[in-house]
């Protein structure tokens, strides 16, 4: 009955880590994604932390592609800067593994922020560093964080509106529904 338990446990929570990628190709607000959430989630429920990883970077893989699909035509497995992107989220599933393994809405304000801001500086660095839209200079580095910014409070936004609901809705669940009854994913 434990390992039925263990694997119902790790089936919603990989459900919901595709189901918040996915989402993402909904129509939204430019920057308004659940990406840093599910980095966040992924890290806090997953046991394995194989699963934590690759789960979450994968789903988000899956989900750019096929918006890179949709953008350019046709498929573009990875785009330049896309390691940054990556290690973003990398970092954020780490962030979400140490911050969030107990839940409370300083924790989860903290991590979500972290998130955001983890998120602006790396990215916007592969940005600078594979573009070639920006001199490869400090001023370059500066212009190109500069131009990011009005990116930033959508990307903010999203990061805490998806991470306190994903992580307080499932809260509620696993208090609703007695087979949750173990607390985390392997």
């Amino acid at each position: 009955m434990k390992n039925q338990r263990i694997r119902l446990r790790v089936a919603v929570v990989t459900a919901i880590v595709l189901s918040l990628a996915l989402s993402r190709l909904l129509p939204h607000p430019f920057n308004f994604s659940p990406v840093a959430a599910l980095a966040l989630f992924g890290g806090a429920h997953y046991r394995n932390r194989y699963a934590a990883y690759l789960i979450p970077l994968c789903a988000v893989w899956i989900s750019d592609l096929m918006l890179n699909f949709s953008f350019y035509g046709h498929f573009v497995a990875f785009y330049s800067g896309s390691f940054f992107t990556y290690a973003a989220f990398a970092l954020m599933v780490l962030l979400g593994s140490s911050l969030l393994k107990k839940l409370s809405p300083g924790r989860l304000m903290v991590s979500a922020l972290s998130a955001s801001v983890i998120f602006f500086l790396v990215s916007n660095f592969g940005v600078w560093a594979f573009s070639g839209m920006y001199s490869p200079d400090l001023t370059g580095l500066l212009n190109c964080y500069t131009a990011a910014i009005p990116f930033f409070r959508n990307a903010l936004a999203g990061d805490l509106i998806y991470t306190f609901a994903v992580f307080y809705g499932y809260a509620l669940a696993t208090r609703k529904v007695a087979s949750f009854s173990i607390h985390e994913a392997q």
